[in-house]
């Protein structure tokens, strides 16, 4: 370690919490893909599309939480959202449709047809996630009681 640099106990709290957090949120951007995929492939309808879409902000949210852990939850929620509802209108240039009919996997990051309920979906989802992250993190700074 470079001279000055050495770890405070604030800094290592926070590089602690940060680790916390970063696994956390691999930990649900693993399982919101794994669930993700079996409604794909198993339900229909309405149901199984909305579930798609809650899924799909949970894993844009917790993606950017672990690849950026240190990053208020409120910015978070700011680029989960806007990445959200900018794939959903990119479906209204078709070109995710057409990707996705050439290399079906496309489907599964950029969808295929404009809905404008995902829009409402996918807003409400992430402010969800963002006060679940917000109520988590505070739990975690919380000392132990013992």
């Amino acid at each position: 370690m470079a001279a000055g640099t050495a770890l405070t106990p604030r800094r290592r709290t926070r590089t602690r919490t940060a680790t916390g957090r970063r696994i956390a949120a691999a930990s649900a951007l693993a399982s919101a893909v794994a669930v993700g995929l079996f409604v794909h492939l198993r339900l229909t309808g309405v149901g199984g599309d909305i579930a798609g879409d809650v899924l799909y902000a949970v894993a844009v949210y917790a993606g950017l939480v672990a690849v950026a852990p240190r990053l208020s939850s409120p910015v978070v929620a700011a680029i989960a959202g806007a990445w959200c509802v900018g794939v959903e209108l990119f479906q209204l240039t078709g070109l995710p449709a057409q990707w996705g009919a050439g290399f079906g996997p496309a489907m599964l990051v950029l969808g295929t047809v404009f809905d404008p309920r995902d829009l409402v979906v996918y807003v409400a989802t992430v402010a969800i996630a963002a006060v679940t992250d917000v109520v988590a993190r505070r739990a975690a700074a919380r000392p132990a009681r013992g």
